[in-house]
């Protein structure tokens, strides 16, 4: 908090300094093009040119912070350059007209030597467009800097999400689980044991190819999930029924590295699935949203670690993405959106 307001003192203290030595070149300048004496009331002249100046600034960043809401500039170039030009025009006639009302029809200093309403309005643009043109180069840095924070932040999420994943994928319980069968089927089904070796190793070996891959195609998630879906076959038998549906022609799309494993283990981690009261699971890959819906068993001792949907949709929230999440009484449904179409 303290430092906080020590920052906001600093830019104030700077923004005073600066606009003031600005309103002091301009009076200069207006000195010389008007031939008027600048030492003759110093004073009076400096205060009204600072504010002018003020207020000045205080109209160009009202400007600008409507311009980058409504016309930012990698959107709108044309429009935008032409929406600053027509709004430094307002800005400067709007304040010539009441600056002209209070200084002559106000303070009623005589009209008689004044320059005309024409010069004044050139000498306010040539006073108004280096202002905003400054808002707009401090705008742009703080916004370069603003990304480069963020591709910095992504990064470390991305390699948080790798490491966060593969410790997941390692635990005792999927290990010791998946060993478990693998020991069961050597001795009853070599073929399936000879199978389930090689969807391990596959699962593993996906895991690992993630390193500094923030993102992976649809196509690629399928055929990773594939490996997974047979593990968790091997694993549950007849226990759960999973349906995919293709609705769009998604293939190349972008998403999270093991965001459809990830779904499906929340969907077996906080599900009862058995052959009596089998667990339902439908992925669809549609033209906007991958859903995954499962039908609500809940388990009573549910395991709290690993990778929620939580983490997940902080992962997609780095992308300006948000993860939906509805409950309908019997079905438990996330939409995932693409990052890439």
């Amino acid at each position: 908090m303290v430092h906080t307001d020590r920052a906001n003192v600093k830019r104030s203290l700077i923004f005073f300094f600066s606009s003031l030595l600005y309103a002091l070149c301009q009076m200069l300048l207006s000195n010389i093009v008007m031939e008027d004496d600048l030492w003759k009331n110093f004073h009076i002249q400096l205060s009204a040119h600072y504010i002018v100046v003020f207020a000045m600034c205080v109209a160009d960043y009202q400007l600008l912070l409507v311009l980058n809401k409504h016309l930012p500039y990698p959107k709108n170039i044309i429009y935008r350059i032409i929406a600053e030009l027509t709004g430094l025009i307002a800005i400067c006639f709007i304040l010539l007209s009441v600056f002209n009302f209070l200084i002559y029809n106000i303070l009623l200093v005589p009209q008689e030597g004044m320059p005309s309403f024409l010069t004044k309005f050139a000498l306010a643009m040539l006073t108004n467009t280096p202002i905003l043109l400054v808002f707009e180069l401090i705008h742009y840095f703080q916004s370069e800097q603003k990304a480069i924070a963020d591709s910095e932040k992504a990064q470390r999420e991305a390699l948080l999400f790798e490491h966060e994943t593969l410790k997941s994928q390692i635990n005792p319980h999927f290990l010791f689980n998946s060993l478990n069968v693998l020991s069961s089927l050597i001795y009853i089904n070599p073929e399936n044991a000879n199978k389930f070796t090689k969807a391990l190793s596959k699962t593993y070996r996906y895991v690992l190819s993630l390193n500094r891959q923030p993102q992976v195609t649809v196509a690629e998630e399928l055929d990773a999930l594939d490996s997974y879906l047979f593990l968790m076959r091997m694993r549950f038998e007849d226990s759960f029924n999973f349906t995919l549906e293709k609705t769009a022609s998604r293939q190349e799309s972008k998403i999270i590295p093991l965001t459809l494993q990830l779904l499906l283990e929340n969907a077996f981690k906080h599900n009862i699935a058995t052959e009596e009261s089998p667990l339902d699971i439908r992925l669809t890959i549609g033209s906007e949203y991958i859903t995954v819906e499962n039908s609500i068993q809940p388990t009573s001792d549910t395991d709290k670690g690993g990778i929620g949907l939580k983490y997940l949709s902080k992962q997609y929230e780095l992308y300006a993405k948000k993860v939906a999440v509805q409950h309908t009484g019997s079905l438990f449904i996330v939409k995932i959106p693409y990052i890439e179409p």
